[in-house]
């Protein structure tokens, strides 16, 4: 199931469906009665259509903002789980630009043929932190064969589910470079996307999560017990590209969110640009 926010610059309505079993008070402005179609958004009044990681739903709304104050074209913008929005465009879902969380999925796309190669640029980078809630007095040291599943007592830790979504891919690999994977692996909550894992931290219905750090800085209710060391995971990247059916216009949006502006916008969020060269490059 998928939880995904449709956002028109100012507007967001987010939906939580069976991974919670319930709507998440506090998330967004709106009900389930406002949800995006699982087809994502759509091409109206000429909007553009932005289909992106949720990890980056707050900083992009900021970026889209600013790019559409530029009297540009509007931005339209859905947001799931890389995996579940990669689905969605081949399966035919319409969308102009997708910004990922992983490579592996972009990799995906590109290899079907669904978004212009040359196009294609890694602007920015994350880190991956473990959190509590704010009120937790757990204290907890990552480390080789660090006692995560102690720290769990009776409850499980929340992350993206390993299998597909990108934020669970990283845990994984990060546990499982730190020996302590097999300890957890039957004691997660898989979430759907790693803006519900945060969820579950934040409202106490997990004692310890695994997301990005920049998800963490946005919320108060959760604090950062530790940050990963990069050389537990695979790097970090978001990948962004044309899908092969964007219109022409949607150009103007990747010079736009590789820009220095945008970059100040990413920034102030936590993210790390990345260098030109590397902003540049295709796989």
């Amino acid at each position: 199931m998928v939880k995904q926010c449709r956002r028109e610059v100012g507007q967001c309505a987010w939906v939580a469906l069976a991974t919670l079993g319930l709507w998440i008070p506090g998330v967004g402005g709106a009900g389930p009665a406002a949800a995006t179609p699982p087809g994502g958004a759509s091409r109206e009044e000429g909007a553009m259509v932005v289909f992106a990681a949720a990890s980056l739903s707050d900083v992009l709304e900021e970026v889209d903002a600013a790019f559409t104050a530029q009297g540009s074209t509007p931005v339209r913008a859905s947001y799931a789980a890389t995996s579940v929005l990669a689905r969605q465009i081949e399966a035919g879902a319409m969308a102009d630009v997708f910004f990922a969380a992983d490579r592996e999925w972009m990799d995906y796309l590109a290899q079907h043929g669904l978004i212009r190669a040359d196009s294609r640029r890694e602007l920015i980078g994350n880190a991956l932190v473990l959190i509590a809630p704010a009120d937790s007095d757990l204290q907890l040291k990552i480390a080789p064969g660090f006692d995560l599943a102690g720290a769990l007592g009776n409850g499980r830790l929340a992350t993206g589910d390993p299998d597909s979504v990108p934020v669970g891919k990283y845990a994984r690999a990060a546990l499982m470079s730190l020996g302590v994977w097999s300890q957890v692996a039957d004691r997660l909550v898989r979430a759907d996307n790693v803006r519900v894992a945060l969820e579950y931290v934040a409202r106490g219905q997990a004692p310890v999560g695994i997301v990005y750090q920049t998800d963490a800085l946005a919320e108060r209710r959760v604090r950062v017990l530790g940050v990963f060391p990069a050389d537990t995971h695979p790097p970090i990247i978001y990948p962004i590209a044309l899908t092969a059916s964007a219109h022409g216009r949607s150009s103007r949006y990747l010079e736009f969110v590789a820009g220095d502006a945008a970059r100040q916008i990413f920034e102030r969020h936590g993210f790390v640009p990345l260098s030109l060269a590397q902003g540049a490059r295709t796989r």
